[in-house]
């Protein structure tokens, strides 16, 4: 009994590590595609939060979308266009109690190439 406790929430720690990790990524990878896409000639950093928005809502859902920015960034001389999005992190599944995790993508701003 004692020894199936244990295994049973080793299982669920393991499940969780999982989950934390599997928004953390998908939340890096459409904030990096949103500044890709408001990088782009003609398009706006606005652009990119919107794409982002669109991304992060069809993979997980809306209330990991509400907070999304986009601005042109400057860094050692160089233009950037930076998607930043602060979402919850899921500490118990996907419900329940919700840590903040703030992510952010870069891309170089292609009209400000030479």
């Amino acid at each position: 009994m004692l020894v199936g406790a244990l295994v049973l929430l080793l299982v669920l720690g393991v499940v969780q590590l999982t989950i934390s990790l599997h928004v953390r990524n998908t939340l890096i990878d459409s904030a990096s595609e949103g500044a890709r896409y408001g990088a782009l000639a003609g398009r706006t950093p606005a652009d990119g939060a919107q794409r982002t928005r669109d991304l992060v809502r069809g993979s997980l859902s809306d209330e990991y979308a509400g907070q999304v920015t986009a601005a042109r960034v400057k860094r050692d001389g160089v233009e950037l266009v930076e998607v930043r999005v602060t979402a919850p992190l899921p500490v118990v599944g996907l419900i329940g109690p919700t840590g903040r995790l703030t992510v952010s993508g870069h891309a170089i701003a292609e009209d400000s190439l030479p």
